[in-house]
């Protein structure tokens, strides 16, 4: 046999393996399926193989939406658990706060997530989730953080308009979205990590080349829970992965110098008008404890505070923004109840600034109840992921086995016609308003910011940043949408960004 022949009988011969191999899988998945799908009783119904959100993966949230019409609480099959989804408030109590040891994020959600996440506070459980919620809390219910973050974020507000401003006059089309993202990141280092980006200049490439490599990142991490062959690409670096490989190489490379600057700064008492922030609490604990506190978990830590602090705030801004201006009405009402609050008519941006003060924005409750109306329909984190730490039942009766991932829908919830009449997915702020005030609603029925003892610590900062951000752009600019007849999408992630950008026009208020 011929040298050539050898090689065609190698090629036919690893085809052929290969789609044995194939083969074999697809029968093993079968079997899987009708074991699981058919075998237990009082188990959630079945929506199909948990490959199917591949075919449906650009409208996922809206895939799984249709499903909970159907059943409130459903499952989907993989090869080694069922996957189960429910938009039901009881569960969702059950699940958050009830039986809160027995659905941690456990050791597939850290598979999934570890890459991009490591071992942050959004990704573990047990004594690390504990040790990193002690200190952050304690850096959240301090005085000196809030009034820090008021001044940083009323500084950027300002920087945000004027930004705007250049645009406003030549009647120029901005992606509002960009800039939130921006800003939102200048005033999470700026307070969280007492660094200044100066993002939104765009004169920082570094911290730009960050952004984009995180945020794509985000949309590839969470690929990973459709793609059942995301482990071999991985391995084989190719396809998704090995884009994902790239971007984390771009994080890394930001968080670490980030890491060592804020020590060098320590050294020398360089700090922030003498202010600790959430870096510097960290750094000085792993002096104390140098073999766990690795600067690869402070790693895993920053970025966790990163896409709470970037991503929440600066999503939840953008579809607000988009729903202003589907709706007019609301967006003027919005409006005159900021120039009401703080006794503004046709102050300059400085005049206004000075006026925004804490009293001022609690009186802003049409704009609270507008922001809230906005996470309901478009809630921050659209989807979370549990597991089952032990065999159990769930309040509605159906069962749970040990491994199955358990996950309680945020979007399909703020959808939903037994949860919020029939009127649930229209914009509508005043549902939050009784006699004018802001009425909030039980944590698991509106489950943007979760509940139980994972309850977001930094509600109230997110609040007032988008608030202030709010406030400031609302007394400046009229906001219309570049092209009216365009529906908005998202991008599917762990976070809910807008998939194009909002690309609208800012009109100078008179």
């Amino acid at each position: 046999m011929g040298f050539q022949e050898s090689v065609v009988s190698l090629i036919l011969a690893s085809v052929g393996a290969l789609l044995l191999v194939v083969a074999a899988t697809i029968v093993a998945l079968l079997v899987s399926y009708v074991i699981q799908a058919y075998s237990q009783k009082n188990r959630p119904p079945v929506a199909g193989p948990i490959f199917s959100q591949l075919l449906n993966f650009d409208k996922l949230f809206d895939f799984l939406t249709y499903h909970a019409k159907k059943n409130i609480t459903f499952r989907m099959i993989t090869p080694t658990h069922s996957e189960i989804y429910t938009a039901d408030p009881v569960n969702v109590e059950y699940i958050l706060k009830t039986n809160f040891p027995n659905y941690g994020k456990g050791a597939y959600n850290l598979g999934i997530l570890y890459d991009l996440l490591g071992e942050g506070i959004f990704a573990v459980d047990g004594d690390k989730w504990r040790h990193q919620r002690k200190l952050a809390s304690h850096e959240f219910s301090t005085r000196v953080l809030r009034d820090f973050s008021t001044i940083v974020f009323r500084k950027n507000a300002a920087k945000l308009v004027s930004h705007i401003s250049k645009a406003a006059n030549g009647k120029e089309v901005i992606n509002l979205q960009d800039l939130f993202m921006k800003s939102t990141l200048d005033s999470i280092f700026k307070v969280g990590f007492g660094v200044d980006l100066d993002t939104l200049s765009g004169s920082d490439e570094s911290s730009n080349r960050f952004m984009k490599a995180f945020d794509d990142s985000n949309n590839l991490v969470f690929w990973r829970y459709a793609d059942l062959t995301w482990r071999i690409k991985r391995y084989f670096n190719i396809g998704f992965e090995a884009s994902l490989r790239q971007n984390i190489v771009v994080i890394d490379n930001f968080v670490y110098d980030l890491i060592q600057r804020k020590r060098e700064q320590m050294k020398i008492g360089k700090l922030d008008g003498g202010k600790e922030d959430i870096l510097s609490r960290f750094l000085i604990e792993s002096k104390t404890d140098p073999e766990n506190m690795t600067d690869k978990y402070l790693r895993d830590i920053t970025l966790s505070f990163v896409i709470a602090g970037k991503d929440t705030s600066a999503g939840t801004l953008t579809w607000f923004f988009y729903m202003l201006c589907k709706h007019p009405l609301i967006q003027e009402k919005a409006a005159q109840e900021v120039r009401a609050a703080t006794q503004t008519e046709n102050n300059s941006t400085d005049e206004f600034h000075d006026k925004l003060t804490e009293a001022a924005l609690d009186k802003m409750q049409y704009l609270h109840a507008a922001l809230t109306e906005t996470l309901r329909l478009y809630p921050a984190v659209p989807v979370d992921g549990k597991a089952a730490g032990e065999d159990d039942t769930l309040p509605d009766g159906f069962k749970v086995k040990k491994g199955d991932g358990v996950n309680y829908m945020a979007y399909a919830m703020g959808r939903m016609t037994s949860i919020w009449g029939e009127d649930a997915e229209e914009f509508r702020p005043e549902r939050w308003i009784d006699n004018g005030v802001f009425k909030p609603e039980s944590p698991y029925i509106f489950t943007a910011f979760q509940a139980g003892p994972r309850i977001c610590l930094g509600k109230e900062f997110a609040y007032r940043q988008m608030k202030i951000l709010a406030a400031v752009l609302l007394n400046s600019y009229k906001f219309r949408l570049a092209n009216e007849n365009e529906e908005a999408t998202y991008r599917v992630m762990l976070t809910l960004h807008m998939s194009k950008g909002l690309y609208l026009y800012a009109i100078p208020r008179q």
